[in-house]
């Protein structure tokens, strides 16, 4: 049966006009409601309007003849309004009343009754004097009003129609255009039906050969070309479409060999390059291999620690028995580091440089690293424990972290690249890491840091010092997972004191605190070494321009 797909075109297009009568009327419905609507709240807003200027009208003739002030003529005015309102009633549901400031009925053309529910509505539109269209509830009913305030008698008049009365027509439009709308649908959805069948029935045999090469793996299926048009040209594409993927079908396979081993080959290099970058890494770099590549600026967190004493450490062992000394003790830390999703930038003899933030980043990168350093230093201590029980020497380190913002991507020559950081924050991390040789602690951090861990983790202010080769300040501080009492004590006295050292400049009050400090910690550097200084300034105190900022000459 040959029928031009023109034809069935028309046959579509027939419920297609039946739907858009079907908006159009919609489309006069929604006019017409608004347009009705409209004139009726113009209506409201009208006898609203004529209401307030009959009130300012009479108060007028009040003032003009000098007889405001006379109660009875104020009565008598009252009464007259009561009446012209009386006289503009056009409904006997619509209702013309009067509040005074308490929401009282002061004046009404009927009866009505305001129920203690319906007083705060009518509170809050006599507070703001509302002027605007509005719905509310009066005597149990639901009505549209529109009021205002009518200063010289302080009454809130409000002209009100009940809300069926208000909107009956557009009711009675909203059921006609419904009744016409269903019927207009009905009759599309019956057309539709009728020529359903025809339309779809070539497409439903392609459904059906393609469920059967799906069901079967037989790409020899081919559809019965039926129609001499664009319908038949369809199902002449579909076979000539099976014919190709029968021909790639083959190819398909081959690709799947090929991936499989891709897959395996992946796996491998993950296996070994986990030796030396955290998993999650790898997974980065993986998904987004070019964007590594790249450098860019990001916010991280620096570590850098050191064994104390290197020298002399490599001095009492041979070759052999430093390097299997210093593998074990890197193998302790990198578990930390990398535990803590810490990327290991690099080894340098005895030192390690590590970063936390990049490439995946961490919601609390700052607390992820000061918590890598003091788990480095727990597993310092059962490092040692194994060391002693072997007669090797014990390792005693030193760490510094900051966290800033740095340069990060991969640098180098092509056949040799290093995903590393950059930038003057690295640099302060590596300063950090010299001055617990001088302050004699095992962990400093900087003050950006500080703020990442304030009230979880306690710290006490060292200094405030401006590293070699700066001459801006920075405070640093001393960190531990948790304090005794007495070090808790101890450590708030310690910061009240640095602050009566700067900016307060009371160095002898602040030299007792330390004092005092150094009695509750036994042997305790910090306290002892910021001692000395406040007794030195407060003997020859600094300049007036003194910033508390301690320079240091060396790293």
């Amino acid at each position: 049966m040959n029928v031009n797909i023109r034809l069935k075109i028309i046959l579509i297009v027939v419920p297609l006009i039946i739907t858009t009568l079907a908006l159009t009327g919609l489309s006069s419905f929604f006019s017409a409601t608004n347009a009705i609507t409209r004139i009726a709240k113009d209506f409201l807003g009208f006898k609203s309007d004529e209401l307030s200027n009959q009130a300012q009208s009479q108060w007028g003739l009040l003032v003009d003849n000098n007889l405001s002030s006379k109660p009875e003529m104020i009565t008598a005015t009252k009464a007259a309004l009561g009446g012209y309102a009386q006289s503009i009633i056009r409904s006997p549901t619509e209702l013309i009343l009067a509040f005074d400031k308490n929401a009282n009925v002061v004046m009404s053309t009927s009866t009505a009754n305001l129920l203690p529910s319906e007083r705060p509505r009518i509170l809050s539109l006599i507070a703001s004097k509302s002027m605007e269209l509005t719905t509310l509830r009066l005597d149990g009913k639901e009505r549209v009003a529109k009021g205002f305030w009518f200063d010289p008698f302080g009454w809130y008049m409000m002209v009100t129609e009940e809300r069926g009365t208000f909107y009956n027509q557009v009711n009675e439009i909203t059921q006609r255009s419904a009744i016409i709308l269903g019927a207009a649908i009905l009759l599309g959805v019956i057309l539709m039906l009728l020529f359903a069948d025809y339309l779809t029935r070539p497409l439903t045999r392609v459904k059906g050969t393609m469920k059967k090469i799906i069901d079967t793996n037989d790409l020899s299926q081919r559809v019965t070309v039926e129609y001499k048009d664009e319908v038949g040209d369809l199902a002449q594409t579909f076979n000539l479409m099976v014919g190709a993927v029968e021909r790639a079908n083959v190819q398909i396979k081959m690709y799947a060999y090929h991936a499989v081993v891709a897959r395996k080959q992946e796996q491998k290099v993950r296996n070994i390059f986990q030796k030396y970058v955290p998993a999650h890494v790898i997974d980065e770099i993986f998904k987004n291999p070019d964007g590594m590549l790249v450098g860019k600026n990001a916010s991280l967190s620096i570590l850098f620690s050191d064994v104390r004493g290197f020298t002399t450490i490599s001095e009492k062992l041979r070759p052999r028995e430093l390097v299997e000394n210093l593998n074990r003790y890197f193998e302790v830390m990198v578990d930390v580091i990398t535990g803590k999703q810490g990327i290991i930038d690099k080894y340098e003899g005895d030192a390690i440089m590590a970063f936390f933030g990049a490439p995946v980043e961490s919601e609390n990168v700052g607390l992820q690293s000061v918590t890598a350093g003091l788990e480095m230093l727990d597993g310092l201590v059962e490092f040692n424990r194994k060391q002693r029980e072997n007669n090797n020497p014990e390792f005693q380190i030193g760490i510094g972290i900051n966290f800033g913002d740095v340069i990060l991507g991969n640098m180098g020559a092509e056949k040799k690249l290093d995903y590393t950081v950059m930038g003057d924050n690295v640099n302060l991390a590596s300063r950090l890491e010299g001055l617990t040789k001088q302050y004699k602690q095992k962990l400093i951090i900087s003050e950006s840091l500080k703020g990442k861990i304030d009230g979880i983790l306690p710290y006490r202010m060292l200094d405030m010092v401006a590293v070699k080769g700066k001459t801006q300040g920075v405070r640093i501080y001393s960190v531990k997972r948790a304090l005794e009492a007495v070090e808790k004590e101890a450590w708030a006295m310690h910061n009240a004191a640095m602050l009566e050292y700067f900016p307060g400049r009371n160095f002898g009050k602040a030299a007792h605190m330390f004092e005092d400090v150094g009695r509750m910690l036994t042997d305790d550097f910090a306290s002892a070494h910021l001692r000395e200084r406040c007794l030195e300034y407060e003997k020859n105190p600094p300049a007036a321009s003194w910033d508390g900022v301690e320079v240091m000459k060396t790293k």
